[in-house]
């Protein structure tokens, strides 16, 4: 239990000497008291709201209802804007930023008088940014979620934002709906303020913060129109207090036995592949090692039990009313390790006794998964022999196991030049390869792994096929598409040496991904390839094409893993 001596805020408010009494005099130039920090907790609420973030648009009611509830604790709240990074907006992609918001995040609470935190993330990359920046600092933290938006509509059809956007984009460009039909479709499926109401990469990685006890009980699950995400992001507030006094720190919560909780969340809401990413690099932050095989083995024992696009039918707003994340999390019982402590004070066993699924339709019952078949799979082969990830409850099933011809794309620009070329030599038993789309060739690893079916398969009836990349896939998308080929095209790996015509396949059940070419004939094409030029030669841009490590390592800044405990603290002058 700390006192008021021990605060690290005292640091800079509580010496009688020259250097505090400009903090001091300062803060009384912001009309502060001295009532307002002696002896009180300083709590910084990091804000990634922005104008361009469609997802967070409603940060600044949150943000007010988190400082009322520092105040009735007793703490000082400040509020501190951190980089946003927005998905809808930041290009060439969010993934670039990642570790920018991480740093950022680590050297905010770092370099100022803060005791705790409150983190308002939601949108893609800020959970994990935010969580990563938190573990380097290591001073107590509470995460708020933004929460899903609202359903969306058209012409009485149920709507999910990113799913149903490539679902009818694909009707579209096959001739099954109208311009005006699209422009109806635009202006009903994003309703409200809040992340992808589908299980995409938000919802994913906001559920997992949750069953690693960053987040309070149930917060991951609320709408973030619903009043009660306005309660709990004050009870929040009130938390981040008493976790200062309690000196309650993440790296306590982010024991390999939590990081294996959230592998086993990650299975049963079949969650999005890119939480693979960003847990690799958060155990990073951790100083722990979390190889892929610890993916796969627990894929292959957690049933996938959540009915909720685009891996299934209902959508966020039906998981909340079903009893949230608490009741699925209830439903996996001994699967977890329900002893790991949480932000609260209490372990995640307390955290979800007694919760029930209220809609077993949504929430399936153990013994009634939507699959016994978990969400993700890791592949392995001459193809990837660093790994590869694929969404195997988001594929069709009669390719699980398929062998197929290369249709190779040098890059993205290639591929939207010819993909609905009528002339392209593709069959839907073709495997559409794209290549330097990773993390040093996009840059930034985009979600363009979901490569778009050839338009005239579509006009044919195709709707799936064998897809193959280094890149991501949004959480929001579907479809058989390997994704995360390591080591990237960019660098050298097996994906950069492919040519049309090759013979690849794909066998999920065995976790096998290979092309038919001998070692020899690898090699003499290795000889004759040459990487691209860089992307970025100076700024930030070339910090990281010099740092960034490969999707198996997280895809975090080489610098920036270990122990927490190695980051010095800032003297006072």
């Amino acid at each position: 239990m700390k006192t008021p001596e021990d605060l690290r805020s005292r640091r800079w408010f509580g010496p009688a000497d020259l250097r505090s009494f400009g903090h001091r005099s300062r803060a009384k130039q912001m009309g502060w008291d001295s009532e307002d920090w002696e002896g009180k907790p300083v709590i910084g609420i990091l804000n990634t709201w922005s104008d361009l973030n469609t997802c967070h648009t409603h940060f600044k009611i949150v943000a007010e209802q988190v400082r009322k509830g520092v105040l009735q604790a007793g703490g000082l709240p400040v509020e501190m804007p951190v980089m946003s990074v927005g998905e809808m907006f930041t290009k060439p992609t969010s993934m670039l930023y990642r570790n920018f918001l991480a740093m950022e995040t680590e050297e905010t609470l770092r370099c100022n008088p803060i005791d705790g935190a409150v983190l308002l993330g939601g949108c893609d990359k800020t959970t994990p940014a935010l969580l990563m920046g938190a573990l380097s600092m290591n001073i107590p933290v509470v995460y708020v979620p933004a929460g899903p938006m609202l359903r969306g509509n058209w012409r009485g059809e149920v709507l999910g934002s990113g799913s149903d956007v490539w679902k009818y984009w694909d009707e579209k460009r096959a001739g099954n709906i109208t311009d005006d039909d699209w422009a109806e479709i635009e202006e009903g499926i994003a309703r409200s303020p809040g992340t992808c109401m589908t299980m995409g990469t938000a919802s994913t990685m906001t559920s997992i913060a949750e069953s690693m006890g960053f987040t309070l009980p149930g917060a991951s699950s609320i709408p973030a129109s619903d009043s009660n995400h306005q309660r709990m992001a004050a009870q929040s507030g009130r938390q981040a207090v008493e976790n200062v006094w309690q000196d309650r720190k993440p790296t306590q919560m982010a024991t390999m036995k939590a990081f294996e909780n959230a592998i086993i969340t990650d299975m049963a809401i079949g969650g999005s592949t890119n939480a693979i990413v960003h847990l690799v690099a958060m155990a990073g932050r951790a100083g722990l090692d979390l190889p892929l095989e610890t993916f796969d083995e627990i894929s292959q024992r957690v049933p996938f039990i959540l009915d909720v696009r685009p891996s299934g039918r209902f959508l966020m707003e039906d998981f909340y009313y079903a009893g949230g994340l608490r009741a699925l999390l209830n439903q996996l019982g001994d699967l977890l390790h329900l002893d790991c402590p949480t932000v609260n004070g209490k372990t995640l066993g307390e955290n979800i006794e007694g919760a029930k699924a209220h809609n077993t339709a949504v929430i399936r019952l153990i013994d009634n998964p939507v699959s016994s078949a978990s969400g993700t799979a890791i592949l392995r082969g001459n193809l990837a022999p660093n790994g590869a990830v694929i969404k195997q409850a988001a594929a069709d099933p009669r390719f699980w196991q398929h062998t197929g011809l290369a249709v190779v794309f040098k890059d993205y620009s290639d591929l939207a030049a010819r993909i609905d070329d009528p002339d392209l030599d593709v069959t839907e038993n073709s495997v559409l390869v794209l290549q330097n789309v990773g993390p040093k060739g996009a840059p930034g690893m985009p979600e363009w792994g979901m490569l778009p079916i050839p338009k005239k398969l579509l006009e044919q009836g195709v709707r799936d096929m064998v897809r193959v990349s280094d890149a991501r896939m949004s959480g929001t998308s579907y479809g058989t598409c390997v994704l995360h080929v390591s080591p990237e095209s960019a660098i050298g790996g097996p994906l950069a040496l492919l040519q049309d015509g090759d013979e690849i396949t794909l066998n999920i059940p065995a976790r096998q991904f290979s092309v038919n070419l001998t070692d020899a004939e690898l090699e003499a094409r290795r000889a004759a390839w040459s990487p691209p030029a860089p992307h970025y030669t100076r700024g930030y841009g070339k910090l990281y094409l010099d740092h960034v490590t490969q999707a198996e390592h997280g895809c975090d800044f080489d610098f920036l893993h270990g122990e927490p405990a190695s980051v010095a603290e800032p003297e006072i002058h």
